[in-house]
């Protein structure tokens, strides 16, 4: 039962890359509205770096050290990979503006899908390892990466419908294996090992919403974006507490 519902939360998780497409189809938001909302996402999953990640990992661990060591690996990994994401032509998968469009040079679909697979990957895995480890997702960390996930699917916009959902329900599935992937590979594993893997994607997730998230939010929300990050990072937070 476990097993498949760590792919089922995966899933779920990765659907909001749906969902987002689909508010596009039928509405044209503004790109001060998608900075807004990208704001109150990295807000959101701030939060669960904080509570579900660093903290828990805290808990499990022996010491510090598998901690911090995740923390720099995941940020050294999502660096790297990110970096050439870029020069395969992806850098610009967050662009609100549209840079990232189908026959537009600055941008290559695949290279694209792969920053967002890339992007996601470690949210999803921890959903599966948190599920090994409770019997269950928190709440918070599920809500957090379902709302981060809204605005990137939005930006796709300028892309033909088609491909975009087929392109979203693909991560989707993605999404979910690496959910199911994060139950399987660490049943075995020490309660270090899995701190370590916590903290990873903590640090895959710091650096992902430094890098790419936080600077397009600001350039089309304004000093507003700022409001937003708190207001996601409470959301979230209250979440936290609830499910506790």
């Amino acid at each position: 039962m476990e097993f498949g519902g760590s792919f089922g939360w995966g899933l779920l998780a990765g659907s909001s890359l749906v969902v987002g497409a689909l508010i596009a189809f039928l509405f044209s938001i503004p790109l001060r509205v998608i900075g807004l909302i990208m704001g109150f996402g990295a807000g959101v999953l701030i939060s669960a770096v904080a509570f579900d990640l660093v903290d828990e990992a805290v808990e499990k661990s022996v010491g510090n050290g598998w901690t911090i060591a995740g923390l720099f690996a995941g940020c050294l990994v999502f660096f790297a990979g990110d970096r050439l994401i870029d020069h395969l032509g992806g850098g610009d998968r967050k662009d609100a503006t549209g840079a990232h469009e189908e026959g537009d040079e600055g941008g290559s679909p695949l290279s694209i899908v792969l920053g967002t697979v890339l992007d996601g990957i470690p949210e999803s895995m921890v959903i599966g390892l948190a599920i090994y480890e409770g019997g269950a997702v928190g709440a918070a960390y599920l809500a957090a990466v379902f709302i981060s996930n809204v605005p990137e699917s939005i930006l796709a916009s300028g892309w033909k419908k088609s491909n975009i959902l087929w392109m979203w329900i693909g991560i989707a599935f993605v999404s979910a294996l690496s959910s199911l992937a994060g139950y399987s590979l660490f049943q075995e594993a020490s309660p270090d090992v899995n701190a370590f893997v916590l903290t990873f994607a903590a640090g895959a997730i710091l650096t992902m919403l430094a890098n790419t998230m936080m600077p397009e939010a600001f350039e089309h929300g304004g000093k507003l974006v700022g409001v937003m990050v708190v207001l996601g990072f409470t959301a979230a937070f209250t979440i936290h507490l609830l499910d506790m």
